[in-house]
């Protein structure tokens, strides 16, 4: 039996155990449940799923064009992978009951094949809206944490391995990030972190994952090679979506409808249209042109930065976040272009980088006035220690699991399916090698027996 198979017998699997277990209500909870607040929470988890697509995009424009479709399936595949997984097991790690309240990880069974959902009483810090409607908007942000890390190495795995890779992250990375850090139970909720919409468990956690992958493959003897932009008006779309989403992404995570989640909503724009402007005026002072990638790349820097601080900073201070974020994060990319790292598609000081700017940030701008549930306190700039010291302590948690976690996945996964492609394969593109597809039709008979 070839390994493939062992995917859909899975989920075969999983499709007659759902027949045996059905999680048949027994009373649908309505007291305290408001109409506006879900209505609300409805459109945001539509908005964040958007972004999946957007990102698919946005990657999709950068590489080229023989690794076009592969690229963007590997966004769209984890809309497919991780809602499944969300079902089975993924919900219930990353929000069910604490486990020998160590604040670690949640215990599988708590939710286990969405038992206990339908009928369950809302989440603790979202009493207004229903139980699954707040496991859906959680499982948005577990589909696209994944999805981030394939533009570091997009035209360069299998696609079978990033499969495998895709569920061993959200099950060992993911959910114990997500569990840490928005569980009441978790250990770096207690310590008093602040992280509104997932600067830690998104985006610091994809980034330094994809450091992790940019490391191993170089260390496989990868050659480092350039990449010509395929489509840049499909930058442009994906920029547009991602940053259209994002509204759901931050404003929703006030989990309500009301002057928290407006104020989110500003912050984030207001620092994505100052982190486009940063780059491209950076970049000026530089001698290069202002591009249509660059002000795209900035502009989605300054929403990853601004994404554990959206409900906890001023508008005013989201100008600052969004502004230098974006001037650091553009000299990391300048950086990582000397050395011999490859993150094809600059993941890691985009989403890695921007996402520990934006904690430290928060550390720095956070006023207590701004989001009555922020009890740790003021931000450095504001006179206090306290919150400024838990996120340098919660960064450098963060940064060391999702690294190393990373390398040791990357590593499972290379020893089970093998983690790279071949050289005939990437020479035709993963579009062909790996799907039998192609943006623009090509002659690839002489290559045709190596890579079939």
């Amino acid at each position: 039996m070839k390994k493939s198979v062992i995917f859909l017998v899975l989920l075969i699997a999983i499709s007659i155990l759902a027949v045996f277990m059905p999680s048949v209500p027994t009373t649908i909870v309505t007291e305290g449940i408001n109409s506006g607040d879900t209505a609300w929470m409805l459109a945001a988890t539509a908005l964040v799923l958007l972004m999946t697509p957007g990102l698919a995009y946005f990657y999709g424009g950068m590489i080229d064009t023989k690794n076009i479709i592969s690229t963007m399936l590997q966004s769209f595949i984890a809309m497919g992978v991780i809602s499944v997984l969300w079902i089975l097991v993924g919900f219930s790690l990353a929000f069910g009951t604490d486990v020998n309240g160590l604040g670690l990880i949640g215990d599988p069974t708590s939710f286990f094949m969405f038992q206990n959902v339908l009928d369950g009483k809302p989440w603790s810090l979202a009493p207004t809206i229903p139980l699954v409607l707040f496991a859906f908007f959680q499982l948005k942000f577990a589909i696209i944490t994944p999805a981030l890390i394939t533009g570091t190495f997009a035209e360069r795995i299998r696609f079978k391995s990033y499969i495998l890779f895709l569920v061993l992250f959200s099950l060992i990375i993911y959910a114990p990030l997500a569990h840490w850090t928005w569980h009441p139970e978790g250990f770096l909720f207690k310590w008093g972190v602040l992280d509104f919409a997932g600067g830690t468990v998104v985006h610091m956690s994809a980034g330094f994952a994809a450091l992790a992958a940019s490391i191993y493959l170089r260390n496989k003897g990868e050659a480092k090679s350039h990449i010509s932009p395929a489509n840049i008006p499909f930058v442009l779309l994906g920029t547009g979506l991602l940053w259209f989403g994002w509204f759901g992404f931050n404003a929703g995570s006030a989990l309500a409808a009301g002057p928290l989640a407006a104020s989110a909503f500003a912050t984030t724009n207001t620092a994505s249209a100052a982190a486009g402007l940063a780059w491209i005026l950076f970049d000026a002072t530089r001698g290069k042109k202002p591009s249509a990638l660059g002000f795209c790349i900035g502009a989605v820097v300054g929403l990853v930065a601004i994404t554990p601080a959206a409900g906890f900073v001023t508008i005013p201070s989201s100008l600052f976040i969004g502004t230098f974020a974006a001037l650091i994060s553009n000299i990391v990319v300048s950086w990582k272009s000397k050395t011999s790292l490859e993150d094809t598609l600059d993941v890691f000081p985009c989403h890695g980088v921007g996402g520990a700017v934006g904690m430290v940030m928060t550390g720095l701008l956070a006023n207590v006035a701004v989001n009555a549930a922020n009890t740790t306190g003021n931000g450095l700039f504001f006179g206090e220690t306290t919150l400024f010291i838990v996120h340098l302590k919660a960064l450098v948690v963060v940064v060391a699991y999702s690294f190393v976690g990373a390398l040791v996945l990357l590593k499972v996964t290379d020893l089970i399916f093998g983690l790279s492609i071949t050289p005939e394969e990437k020479k035709v593109g993963s579009d062909y090698s790996q799907h039998g597809e192609n943006l623009y039709p090509m002659d690839f008979s002489e290559l045709k027996e190596k890579v079939v």
